[in-house]
């Protein structure tokens, strides 16, 4: 069952209205609810709902197709909006951005044409499901294969570990082998629509952090169309657009949190300089400290999608295997970063910030930070980028 159509207005924000929308949305409601959506390990309703009435959807799609026109930098500052509120909520506008930017780029058919339409119009929401049991999250590699028929239609069985958001989904895009006789890494893109997919349970979703994606594992099955199937090998669409955008939309929501907790960590620093008259001299030292590292990361993540925005996706400039390396740093070091700045910025809000609860307790943050690095697990990042150094001549 898809989400009711939602009616985008004149009221809707324009691409350069969206990142001031998100910053609106994380302010008044995904913060709100953050506290809650993390207790209960709960989807936030409100915040993508929040999301769907100002269209922000379909913000990536152009506006001949329906959508706000932003590109991936409005979209990358959007992420790091909503993580100041509520990290679950922006983890889930990325990952379905990730999506929608496959599309954008690769989605020549009628069908994903037409399929871009609908997402602007009715705001679906996309998740995806690229993991496999078996593979040991190797996102480029599949088990599960597309068993074509003749009539044009496919049927696709897929155990997976995680399925981002699967039960909230309007779509799930699917990775798999492109038919029986393809090897693991021969894969391709399926678009697979809710009522044409069953969904088996095989856990449930109790974690440490982003606990609102809510992405357990399930048993996908899917019968539909072949028009379903995105017409570039996987091994393409991901090199020019699924790699390097994962990698700058997650960092973009690790920045966000991190830039939440450093103003938790500066408000106790000017609340404590108000009431002394002066500058706390070791929380103080610590805070420009933080800074030092803030702004160094904020310059690497803003400078990826910047890169990403530079480069033709159709180019062969989008396949270079520097570019490959460079986004597989990008995440490693943001992964690893916002640990650094949440527990620097504990440190400096002390105490209060070490209670699971308070106006600045810091406990969500570093929690949810802590997922960064198993997401895709930086060690297999490390893994794939020691290889590519091995034959890299740049």
């Amino acid at each position: 069952m898809t989400s009711d159509p939602v009616t985008i207005g004149a009221q809707s924000p324009t691409s350069t209205d969206v990142v001031a929308e998100a910053g609106r949305i994380a302010t008044e409601v995904a913060a709100v609810h953050a506290a809650d959506v993390d207790r209960d390990a709960r989807f936030p309703h409100e915040a993508v709902a929040a999301l769907r009435q100002a269209g922000l959807l379909g913000a990536w799609i152009p506006t001949e197709l329906g959508g706000l026109g932003a590109d991936v930098v409005q979209i990358g500052l959007a992420c790091e909006e909503l993580a100041k509120g509520c990290a679950s909520t922006a983890m889930i506008f990325a990952m379905h951005q990730i999506q929608v930017g496959c599309l954008v780029h690769h989605g020549r058919t009628p069908y994903l044409q037409e399929l871009m339409r609908r997402i602007a119009a009715e705001q679906l929401l996309v998740g995806s499901a690229t993991t496999e049991m078996g593979i040991g999250g190797d996102v480029r590699r599949s088990l599960c294969h597309v068993d074509r028929s003749e009539d044009g239609t496919f049927e696709l069985v897929k155990k997976a570990p995680v399925i981002s958001y699967g039960v909230e989904a309007d779509l799930i895009f699917v990775t798999a082998r492109k038919d029986a006789e393809a090897v693991e890494s021969d894969q391709v893109l399926v678009v697979c629509e809710k009522e044409d997919l069953t969904l088996e349970p095989l856990g449930d979703w109790d974690t440490m952090g982003f606990r609102g994606t809510c992405s357990p594992g399930f048993v996908l099955t899917a019968r539909s169309h072949q028009d379903r199937i995105f017409p570039d090998d996987y091994a393409d669409l991901s090199a020019r657009t699924m790699l390097p955008v994962a990698h700058s939309l997650w960092s973009s929501c690790w920045l966000g949190l991190a830039e939440g907790a450093t103003a938790v960590a500066r408000g106790v620093v000017r609340q404590a300089a108000r009431r002394s008259g002066q500058l706390p001299p070791v929380t103080g030292l610590r805070l420009a400290e933080l800074e030092v590292v803030l702004e160094a990361f904020r310059a690497r993540v803003h400078a990826a999608t910047v890169g990403y925005r530079e480069v033709e996706p159709t180019s062969q400039a989008a396949t270079l295997m520097g570019r490959a390396i460079g986004y597989n740093t990008l995440k490693v070091y943001s992964a690893e970063t916002v640990v650094d700045v949440v527990a620097k910025a504990l440190l400096i809000v002390g105490i209060a910030g070490y209670r699971r609860t308070g106006a600045v307790s810091l406990d969500r943050q570093l929690r949810d930070a802590y997922g960064a690095q198993l997401m895709v697990n930086n060690d297999r990042i490390l893994g794939n980028t020691a290889q590519l150094e091995l034959i890299y001549k740049g």
